[in-house]
């Protein structure tokens, strides 16, 4: 295993003003760290994915002004991007750690995976934790916490991920800034891989909608 774990400084880099000195701390900084995330959580999805997953590192190219708020890495199934494909997500807020699954709103499959979804609600419901997360938005950390909502609310935010264009679908852990830096680097990764493994449903349904397109 080669990821030691996050610390302050990695969280501090959002407190940093202006987009080129945040940029150039997010490269130096946290940037190796997904590198070595992309070591040990790699191997791990495309075996249970039976995949060959790829890691995709953020560059956020299209800033020109503003600093980024967060930043990530994405591992697909794709060599050219992820943003098209259903995928699995990282990244980094000044305040938490997200670990995602993701259908973002440049998803060709979103009305398919959105009915699909939609047909499977009940085990869907039954499915994900109380303890993990919804987010209709990749941009905003505000999220939907599975132990708070009932199925109907669920059923609504899937059916908007069909019907608005730039809805998006995101489910997984959020995990406080404290909590992540008394992990050690194995502890963190084993937290992942249980995470992932409870997304596994959600990737599987989204893999069959992507077949069809």
């Amino acid at each position: 295993m080669s990821f030691k774990g996050f610390e302050e400084r990695d969280f501090n880099v959002f407190k940093i003003q202006g987009l080129e000195p945040r940029m150039a701390a997010i490269q130096n900084i946290i940037q190796p760290k997904f590198e070595q995330l992309a070591d040990d959580i790699t191997p791990f999805l495309s075996d249970i994915t039976s995949d060959e997953i790829i890691p995709h590192i953020a560059k956020h190219a299209r800033r020109t002004v503003n600093p980024p708020e967060d930043t990530w890495i994405a591992f697909a199934n794709s060599r050219r991007g992820y943003k098209k494909h259903p995928h699995f997500q990282i990244g980094v807020w000044e305040t938490h750690v997200f670990v995602w699954f993701a259908v973002i709103y440049e998803s060709p499959i979103k009305v398919s995976f959105s009915n699909r979804l939609i047909d499977q609600i009940d085990d869907l419901y039954r499915h994900i934790p109380d303890n993990f997360s919804w987010s209709v938005d990749h941009t905003k950390p505000a999220v939907l916490h599975q132990g708070d909502m009932n199925k109907s609310q669920l059923q609504m935010m899937i059916e908007r991920l069909g019907s608005i264009k730039k809805a998006e679908l995101l489910c997984g852990m959020m995990l406080p800034k404290n909590e992540v830096i008394a992990l050690s680097g194995e502890q963190f990764i084993k937290k992942c891989e249980t995470t992932f493994r409870k997304l596994i449903p959600l990737y599987k349904v989204a893999k069959t909608c992507e077949a069809l397109v």
